[in-house]
């Protein structure tokens, strides 16, 4: 008797040369049900529909047409176990040999915008992870194959065991169908957990995280290593619509590493805070060392660039509109590791090609990054919402006698911008809308301030400086004032924010509270 093949798929990629291969050269028969028999059809191939086979027809408008004895007891048969064989004949089952399913398309439909619950519920595929996990199961008797990329090895399987495969492809076959599976399933009771944290939005509940977390990625490609040459590392993308970075185009340039992409997302982070004007970020390590806002792009980046030209050197670049000639032209006068940007002109494309080894990648949408970060920790890790908080200034208060002017509030604005996404203890001086000094990481506030002003240097005069967390002191506020700031804004909150209100207006300073703290650990 012929082999008998199953082949039940929402994504007909490959699906008739498989067929016909199956067909002609290795005399299989074949069940199909749905839209895959008609496909098979139409281009010829006998294929007997699984409700002929079955004698049941497909109910409920196409949600059970594969959920039968005679489906799943041809799959899940052990051909090893006389009872089972017996079974077989007595209730007249075909065994099963191969199983080809994918699956609806949930998470293709939930990506839409306007895409309703009601919608989702009806791409939640019941069949197809029914087939594919009892023939995971029996991989020992069967194969499965649940994406068109396994289909050539599996004919090459046939072709190089004379019609059969190997125990070593079916049980790898197997354990790709059970994370298929496992995957889906994620992606469901995550939409549906989005749904209930949208819920709780609207009754203004804040328990927005879910009892359950569960991470699960799609290699994208091994990294040649990851922070450092001995720690081996790859690049995961979650889910099977490819989004962020894994939509990214690399225009040129060496692969990407691991410490790249740490710092990739660090810059995509920040430049998102000003998608709506020519704006450059310049980072290292995942700390800008120069940002700045400009008339233009290239002016944009020079000013960056000037703010620290030394830390530059073997930097990140993030710009917030398309690369032109002028902005290609600055670009390659300094050394750069990595450049992205939401596109790139094809004149910029040809300046930027004499930095054969630059790497250059156009992120169409910059802004869109992920909706929680995680951390791990010994055994287990740790999950937050991201720190997407808007800044709304006329939320802020002005604690000082000193009331700031118009451009005193803007320029502030720029600098809280930034310092959010400068690591903790955090402190930025700007003038212009250009970062002059940026202190980064140290273990005490005030020492944070005399790194950004040193750096500053004269350029602190008339400035401004943001703190993303409250001054425990007013020693911070004195020193800045004596490097000839002019203004400040920070959370507030201290015990002791008296002393350095009181330091403000002896010093005649602008101070205002923004009521909101932006650590970054």
């Amino acid at each position: 008797m012929a082999r008998l093949a199953l082949l039940s798929t929402s994504d007909k990629t490959g699906l008739v040369e498989l067929a016909r291969v199956l067909v002609e050269e290795f005399e299989f028969d074949l069940l199909s049900s749905g839209g895959t028999a008609q496909v098979l059809q139409q281009a010829g191939i006998p294929v007997t529909k699984v409700s002929d086979y079955t004698g049941s027809p497909e109910i409920l408008g196409g949600r059970v047409k594969t959920l039968h004895p005679r489906i799943h007891g041809g799959i899940l048969a052990r051909r090893d176990l006389p009872q089972d064989l017996t079974d077989l004949e007595t209730n007249q089952i075909r065994p099963i040999d191969l199983v080809v399913v994918n699956l609806y398309p949930f998470e293709q439909a939930i990506a839409k915008p306007e895409v309703t619950l009601a919608e989702a519920i009806e791409e939640i595929d019941i069949g197809g992870p029914a087939m594919l996990r009892a023939a995971a199961k029996n991989f020992a008797h069967l194969a499965v194959l649940c994406s068109p990329s396994q289909y050539e090895n599996y004919l090459q399987e046939l072709r190089q065991h004379g019609g059969e495969t190997s125990p070593a492809f079916r049980q790898a076959s197997a354990q790709q169908a059970f994370w298929h599976t496992a995957n889906y399933d994620q992606a469901i009771a995550q939409f549906l957990s989005n749904q209930i944290t949208e819920s709780k939005l609207e009754t203004g509940d804040q328990a927005l995280l879910p009892q359950r977390f569960t991470l699960s990625g799609q290699q994208v490609q091994t990294l040649r290593y990851g922070e450092n040459p001995h720690q081996p590392a790859a690049w995961y993308q979650t889910g099977t619509v490819s989004s962020g970075w894994a939509t990214a185009q690399k225009l040129q340039g060496k692969e990407l590493s691991y410490n790249n992409l740490v710092d990739l997302e660090a810059a995509r982070r920040i430049i998102s805070e000003f998608s709506e004007m020519a704006a450059a970020a310049i980072l290292k390590h995942t700390n800008p060392c120069g940002v700045a806002v400009g008339d233009s792009l290239s002016a944009a980046y020079e000013k960056a660039l000037n703010a620290d030209s030394t830390s530059a050197f073997g930097g990140i670049v993030a710009l917030s509109r398309p690369i032109d000639a002028a902005t290609a032209t600055v670009l390659t006068r300094t050394f750069l590791e990595c450049i992205v940007a939401p596109g790139c002109e094809p004149e910029a494309e040809a300046i930027l090609t004499n930095k054969s080894k630059l790497r250059v990648l156009i992120l169409p949408d910059l802004n869109r990054g992920a909706a929680q970060t995680v951390k791990a920790i010994a055994g287990g890790f740790l999950v937050q919402s991201s720190d997407d908080y808007l800044t709304d200034p006329t939320t802020w208060r002005v604690v000082t006698e000193r009331q700031p002017t118009t451009e005193q509030l803007e320029e502030l604005m720029f600098a809280w911008k930034v310092t959010k996404h400068v690591k903790s203890n955090a402190i930025v001086v700007t003038s212009d809308r250009t970062t002059r000094g940026i202190g980064a990481g140290q273990m005490n506030r005030v020492g944070s301030v005399k790194i950004a002003l040193e750096q500053a240097s004269d350029r602190a005069q008339g400035a401004t400086l943001a703190s993303d967390g409250f001054f425990p002191f007013d020693d911070s506020v004195r020193l800045a004032a004596s490097a000839g700031i002019e203004a400040i804004a920070q959370p507030g909150g201290s015990l002791r924010d008296q002393d350095s209100i009181q330091a403000a207006n002896e010093l005649n300073l602008v101070m205002v509270f923004t009521g909101v703290r932006h650590f970054l650990h």
